[in-house]
């Protein structure tokens, strides 16, 4: 069996993986890493957005993910998913969480179900850069302002009206300046043909006998 019968056997996250793991310093070693990191997939489906260093976000976005991925793909009744969300999510009742509201959000989602900005750093502070890494659909108020989705608003319909009358008039306005131009340049030409036809008839009765 090749690779392309097998792709469909495994989840496949939605986001770009690092392929090399982020060295993260830590005084009890690769356990404290991996403790800090579970603490950080716990708390991002606790609070569903967070503000955090983002090496660690960017590493944890993508437990994150698969962990999502898994419980829509195979459900609570798999048992290796529910160890994997048993081992990363150390609070117990977040696996309910995961598998009654996430997995309904998500599984019909076509882009990635976590979220990830770069945060201004403090100064002065320290150097660290900071992410702010939030799940898809959070009851927050979102981070950017978002300019496609309230497009039918009556507010935003009657200012987009506005815009266009305003348009309408400047063009109204610049076409009857550039009118007006036209017509100033076409009387001073017969003006000045005018003045010139006059003078080469004088001209032409001075020099008859």
């Amino acid at each position: 069996m090749n690779q392309a019968d097998i792709s469909h056997l495994v989840s496949r996250l939605k986001i770009q993986v690092n392929p090399r793991l982020r060295k993260f310093r830590n005084p009890e070693g690769p356990l404290g890493r991996l403790k800090k990191l579970r603490k950080t997939v716990t708390a991002l489906f606790k609070h569903e957005r967070i503000e955090l260093n983002y090496p660690r976000a960017e590493e944890a976005r993508m437990y994150a993910e698969r962990l999502i991925s898994d419980a829509i793909r195979y459900g609570d009744c798999h048992k290796t998913t529910m160890e994997t969300a048993d081992f990363w999510i150390e609070e117990k009742q977040l696996i309910h969480k995961l598998f009654k509201v996430l997995v309904p959000r998500y599984e019909h989602s076509q882009t990635s179900y976590t979220r990830m900005y770069r945060a201004p750093r403090p100064y002065p502070g320290p150097m660290h850069k900071k992410a702010v890494l939030e799940l898809r659909g959070n009851p927050y108020p979102p981070l950017l302002p978002d300019f496609v989705s309230n497009r039918n608003l009556i507010h935003n319909v009657l200012l987009d009206e506005a815009k266009k009358e305003y348009r309408s008039q400047k063009y109204a306005e610049i076409a009857a300046k550039i009118e007006s131009a036209e017509k100033g340049a076409l009387q001073i030409e017969n003006t000045a043909s005018e003045k010139s036809s006059i003078e080469q008839n004088a001209s032409v009765s001075e020099q008859k006998p």
